[in-house]
């Protein structure tokens, strides 16, 4: 079952990844906003869940990741649901959650490390490549912030690109966050800026070529199962990487700021 968003502008990857399951593996998929969940969902005294009467074996999140897809409480339970049957899910919430900037900033704490890594010189490696990660809480990383926003990025606990705030941005962001006394502060972290090394770089867009200054993100793509506290399968499993514009703050492809790319070593 994939789980999709009521009125889903990105479906045709979704419809692809369909047909390549039911050509090649004859898997059935059936397409269900969270609402539907609530409506057509049970779970059945083995655990499994059954929607419309068909029995689900993994559920794929295409939905659930930003406020708007939570408008009721119809939607919380079907989450509740889908999280309390046998189906694997794609991510269960723990897996979500991991992803989230909060979780980040904890990992990247002193000590945390040494829970999961044994080997002193992998630590060592893996922290030279964190960038400082704050949460508003530290007076002093605020004051900071202030003074000289173009060394940070605020962002909040959301998925995907838009959500960030650069530049006077964050300095605007965070004096109005003290001045309101709200806890909407909790929503956000501090993280370092990055700044990558600039290329120069020949990009395609409107018909016509352009040359103009790239910088480029790499990231690595993870296959994670597990049963309860046994780990089934944990590999990495290729990469995507991204291209845009060095003046560009945002970096999504769909949204049009970047573009997909390949590695060439040199």
């Amino acid at each position: 079952m994939t789980v999709v968003q009521a009125e889903e502008r990105n479906m045709y990857d979704q419809h692809f990844l369909s047909a390549v399951l039911r050509d090649k593996h004859g898997i059935t998929i059936v397409r269900k906003t969270m609402a539907e969940v609530d409506q057509e969902g049970e779970i059945l005294p083995d655990g499994t869940l059954s929607v419309n009467g068909q029995a689900v074996a993994v559920i794929y999140f295409r939905a659930g990741y930003t406020p708007v897809d939570y408008p009721s409480e119809s939607e919380w339970r079907a989450r509740l649901l889908m999280e309390q049957s046998s189906a694997v899910k794609c991510p269960s919430i723990s897996y979500h959650l991991v992803g989230t900037k909060k979780i980040q900033q904890e990992l990247a704490k002193p000590g945390v490390l040494e829970r999961f890594l044994e080997n002193k010189d992998d630590i060592a490696k893996m922290r030279e490549c964190f960038a400082g990660l704050w949460s508003l809480d530290d007076s002093d990383i605020v004051k900071k912030a202030i003074e000289r926003p173009e060394l940070f990025v605020m962002k909040p606990q959301r998925e995907g690109g838009g959500n960030n705030i650069y530049g006077d941005a964050v300095r605007d962001t965070l004096i109005k966050l003290q001045k309101t006394g709200s806890q909407e502060d909790a929503a956000y972290i501090l993280m370092q800026r990055i700044f990558p090394n600039i290329f120069a770089a020949v990009l395609m867009g409107n018909g016509g070529c352009h040359k103009d200054h790239a910088i480029s993100e790499l990231g690595i793509f993870g296959t994670y199962l597990r049963n309860k506290d046994r780990v089934v399968m944990n590999n990495q499993s290729g990469y995507l990487m991204r291209t845009k514009i060095s003046s560009f703050d945002e970096g999504g492809v769909a949204a049009g700021f970047a573009v997909i790319d390949s590695v060439y070593l040199t």
